[in-house]
């Protein structure tokens, strides 16, 4: 199991000297959701919001929660029957039929891109055997992410009266799933060849999320509609390294009030980058050298609102020893960065130089007694 290595200290880094400051942040444009919030993605960050913390069923874009845990359970192209009830549901469909043969990544595009609450039904049962099994462990999600104001009753966001969030909670949400890249692959795709039936055959699934191709910078998430819910859009646009995070719910101008409120944030976000670390060294067991310096080669992007500036820090991950030999350019460990306490990203460290293995010298008593086995002819003494 990984583990904090003790030697790198978590390094906090204020860069007060490098912001441009924004001297007033742009009043937020009207919007008529009933709820809706932009946040910056890496540090959590709020730039506008109104009633964010106000509790709304939010339809499908359920669907970001059901879809990541869908892809952080693994095992994601291994062919399977879908469950013949959990298919059996209301509403969009990615368009499965009894007896049909998918993936898990398969199902993962039929929520995220068509919306498919069969999709979602058919995850639920796979992963958890039930939906009630399934929504304990949405709850349990959302409890890790820190969504406070958030309940899970079904995978797909069809109504329940127990059925709801927050928009603050579900940019939180938006912010974590964000974070793995097979999700962000995936609801950035305005549609997508995916392979599924009985036999399995190609078809193309098209994304419902209108953004993608309207408004600059758009790289997903998940739209929503219910009678109770109303409109509900979830999405990120990313500009200059900088992702936002929008969240409209129950708002009958959904893309028109995205494109505005990302307009208006984005002119008082300033792009920031972390420099890397320097000058890190790990022990090394067993080898000719002590220690051997690492690197890592992605600098971390993150934006600064107005004259404000996030605290960032880094911590290494490794496992407790890494043992000789040690080639160039080898995985070995990993650099975590967190802004504002949350994790912005993971990437490998590589050993900057090879440490070979050290043969153990041969004691005294050691050659004494291979000298004995020789003279005996015997293996073992």
């Amino acid at each position: 199991m990984k583990q904090l290595f003790s030697l790198i200290c978590t390094c906090c880094i204020l860069l007060v000297s490098f912001i441009v400051p924004c001297e007033a942040l742009e009043a937020a444009p009207s919007v008529s959701a009933k709820a809706f919030i932009v946040m910056e993605a890496a540090s959590r960050s709020v730039i506008y919001e109104g009633n964010s913390r106000m509790e709304l069923p939010m339809a499908s874009t359920t669907k970001i929660m059901s879809a990541l845990l869908c892809l952080e359970s693994g095992d994601l192209d291994t062919q399977f029957m879908v469950d013949s009830e959990a298919i059996q549901v209301e509403g969009s469909s990615m368009g499965l039929v009894e007896g049909d043969i998918v993936t898990k990544r398969a199902l993962c595009y039929g929520m995220l891109l068509p919306s498919g609450n069969d999709a979602a039904g058919a995850t639920a049962v796979r992963i958890a055997g039930s939906y009630a099994a399934f929504a304990d462990r949405m709850n349990a999600r959302a409890a890790e992410i820190g969504m406070t104001q958030t309940h899970f009753v079904t995978p797909s966001g069809l109504h329940d009266e127990q059925h709801y969030s927050t928009a603050y909670d579900m940019a939180l949400l938006t912010a974590a799933a964000l974070q793995n890249e097979e999700f962000r692959e995936i609801c950035s795709q305005s549609r997508a060849k995916v392979c599924f039936g009985n036999p399995p055959y190609d078809r193309w699934l098209e994304n419902s999320n209108k953004l993608l191709t309207s408004c600059d910078g758009v790289i997903g998430v998940k739209t929503g509609f219910t009678d109770e819910a109303g409109r509900c859009l979830v999405s990120a646009c990313e500009r200059n390294g900088v992702t936002l995070i929008c969240i409209t719910l129950n708002d009958k101008d959904d893309w028109n009030d995205h494109t505005r409120l990302y307009d208006a944030a984005f002119s008082c976000v300033t792009a920031q980058t972390a420099p890397l670390p320097q000058s890190i060294t790990l022990p090394v067991a067993g080898g000719t050298a002590e220690s051997v310096p690492v690197y890592a080669e992605e600098e971390v992007t993150y934006g600064t609102i107005g004259t404000e500036s996030p605290a960032v820090r880094w911590e290494v991950e490794t496992a407790p020893l890494l043992y000789a030999p040690v080639e160039k350019g080898r995985i070995a460990a990993e650099l975590v960065y967190y802004c504002n306490g949350f994790e912005v990203s993971r990437q490998p460290l590589y050993a900057a130089e090879a440490v070979e293995y050290a043969e153990k010298k041969e004691t005294k008593i050691s050659a004494i007694l291979r000298k004995l086995k020789a003279f005996l002819g015997i293996e073992s003494i």
